[in-house]
């Protein structure tokens, strides 16, 4: 499946910065606002020692990470929601992404300007929000003029439903709240609230970029900021920018973990922003296997086999049959498919089946 994040923030908090690092792209970095005009896209692999693990077993001609897709959206400003800036065109990519990685500025540089004349990650944050969240009460208010007078003939039962979900919107984005504080039971009305495709419901990551000193242990800004948001269950990530740029054009793996070691860290903050999206979006990875190819598959959790196997070809899905299963821990215990069917660790799944993190899968299917 394709899994797309978008970076967003005000300007010059370090958002294309970032994205130099964890995207083979290349985007501008610069110190004014607007640098990023166009949004930038780029990919980059999902970390995963496993995918290696299988690689040194099975020696495959290829070899194919899961990867992210990452969108470097221009810097938003204050009235961005009403076109300030270039709004509504940046407004319209987030629109776009699965998730969003909102950088916030945690240091201080007098070599940097902010856009705001002050340091104050909890402030930017706030701005950001107020913009998305008005974008989202313009969208949610056009939307009830619309299917309202529907719902009042009394006949449309789906824009009454509609409306219900539109109504609920309406009252936490007016109290300055973000539409994914609304929890709906319901899968039918769960359906119509993805359906709008609200900019402040999507999950959110906050990435506060700290400078070197901060790296491992965070400061004033990140405690500020943690503080801020408690209530929202969103992923925080410290890193610093600058310093996994320097990471990122290190070529030897034994530099780059001595450079991590001298700075208190065991990963880089690159490793642990993929492997955080990949929580904030409750995505999970299989494997398939073969001298051919070794290959990581992005699934949700929670995925039938069928669901699974559609992520491949939408024909695996639709003429799905079963499954064959075998955990990872078993493939490295015994080494190999054929011992692990011989001592009967190789298991037949249905289309009930979970697919588990890890499981290395082989699909049978017929159309």
């Amino acid at each position: 499946m394709s899994v797309k994040c978008g970076i967003v923030g005000l300007p010059n908090v370090g958002k294309s910065t970032l994205f130099n690092c964890i995207s083979s792209a290349k985007a501008e970095a610069a110190n004014f606002p607007f640098c990023t005009i166009n949004p930038q896209i780029g990919s980059t692999a999902v970390p995963d020692k496993r995918l290696q693990t299988l690689v040194d077993m099975v020696h495959p001609r290829n070899v194919v990470p899961a990867t992210v897709e990452i969108v470097d959206i221009a810097g938003l400003v204050k009235g961005a929601s009403k076109g300030e800036g270039l709004g509504n065109q940046f407004l319209a990519n987030i629109r776009e992404t699965d998730a969003i990685l909102h950088v916030l500025r945690c240091f201080d540089d007098p070599n940097i300007a902010h856009v705001d004349g002050s340091v104050n990650p909890v402030r930017d944050k706030e701005v950001i929000d107020t913009e998305l969240q008005l974008k989202d009460l313009e969208t949610v208010e056009n939307r009830l003029a619309k299917v309202g007078k529907q719902a009042k003939m009394g006949a449309d039962k789906e824009a009454q439903k509609m409306c219900s979900v539109l109504e609920r919107y309406k009252e936490v984005l007016e109290k300055g709240q973000n539409a994914r504080s609304v929890e709906f039971d319901n899968k039918e009305d769960i359906k119509l609230a993805k359906s709008l495709f609200l900019l402040t419901a999507k999950p959110v990551m906050y990435v506060c970029n700290v400078d070197e000193a901060s790296a491992a242990s965070g400061n004033a800004y990140v405690d500020a900021v943690r503080e801020a948001v408690k209530d929202e269950g969103a992923e925080i990530l410290v890193l610093a920018a600058k310093i996994e740029s320097d990471i990122a054009e290190m070529e030897s793996y034994e530099d780059r973990q001595m450079f991590l070691q001298d700075l208190g860290l065991e990963e880089s903050g690159i490793v642990r922003l993929v492997q955080s999206a990949y929580r904030l979006l409750g995505l999970q990875t299989y494997f398939t296997q073969g001298e051919p190819e070794v290959r990581a598959w992005t699934f949700k959790k929670g995925d039938k086999a069928p669901q699974a196997a559609g992520v491949i070809h939408s024909d695996f899905e639709r003429g799905f049959i079963r499954a064959e299963v075998i955990k990872f821990e078993d493939f490295v215990k015994y080494g190999s498919e054929s011992a692990c069917r011989a001592a009967g660790k190789l298991s037949t799944e249905g289309k009930e089946y979970v697919v588990q993190d890890g499981d290395i899968m082989h699909f049978l299917f017929n159309v």
